[in-house]
């Protein structure tokens, strides 16, 4: 199903009963204190108040860190509502047809998020996906892996399905290798776009503890909950001690 505009998720939501291989530098020590406990779930109308003002805080913070980050390029977010039906609680940052970068939120997520604190981090988080250029970097990465592969392959005498084959997997561990260093980037700089639209970081990193920990899986593409909680809680420790 096509994603739904902003506006509709109001009516959707008003009218219902109920949201890389590569490794860091050094390992990230378990949090020293837990994250709050969980909140109760909100309703339909809470939620969808929420992310209403989520929007109009953190959509003109990651567009003006847009524009200082990567001048001359589409920093024009465009925030939308995965409306799939069955879609899980989930977040994702991509580009549309003319390069504007798009934000979506499945409504099982805006449903789960138990404050603004929560929508505003994954909004933040997403952000910086695009200000950090993730996606044309995986892309690069990707090709490198696929071509590698492939001229190994040939070399190895490969006929012209293995060399395909070869290619794919390259291509598929390529986008792979710094998916989690790209995912505690993002969970950097959304704490400082986060912290900049006056919400709480650390209260919106609570939805760590609800899911499920990736753990540190080979070939995995997201880091430890440990390590995440960890760089939000490191990054806001310097914006709170200043310059």
């Amino acid at each position: 199903m096509k994603p739904t505009p902003l506006p509709s998720l109001f009516a959707v939501l008003l009218l219902s009963a109920c949201v890389t291989i590569a490794p860091p530098a050094a390992p990230f020590p378990e949090p020293t204190s837990p994250l709050a406990a969980p909140e109760p779930a909100l309703s339909p109308q809470m939620a969808a108040r929420n992310f209403g003002q989520v929007v109009a805080r953190m959509e003109p913070v990651g567009e003006q860190a847009c524009r200082r980050q990567l001048p001359g390029e589409n920093c024009d977010f465009q925030i939308i509502v995965d409306t799939t039906p069955g879609a899980p609680a989930n977040a994702y940052q991509t580009r549309d047809a003319n390069g504007r970068p798009v934000i979506a939120f499945t409504l099982a997520l805006i449903a789960e998020a138990r404050n603004a604190d929560e929508l505003a981090f994954v909004m933040g988080h997403e952000a910086a996906h695009h200000i950090l250029a993730h996606i044309p970097r995986s892309q690069q990465t990707a090709v490198i892996g696929g071509t590698l592969s492939g001229v190994l392959a040939a070399a190895l005498g490969g006929d012209p399905t293995a060399i395909q084959t070869a290619q794919e997997l390259g291509a598929a561990v390529g986008a792979r290798s710094y998916s989690k260093e790209y995912e505690l980037e993002a969970d950097e700089l959304g704490t400082v776009l986060t912290w900049q639209a006056g919400f709480d970081p650390e209260r919106g990193a609570a939805f760590f503890g609800r899911i499920p920990d990736p753990g540190d899986r080979f070939m995995g593409t997201h880091p430890p909950n440990a390590a995440r909680i960890a760089v939000v809680r490191q990054t806001l420790a310097r914006l709170r001690g200043g310059p």
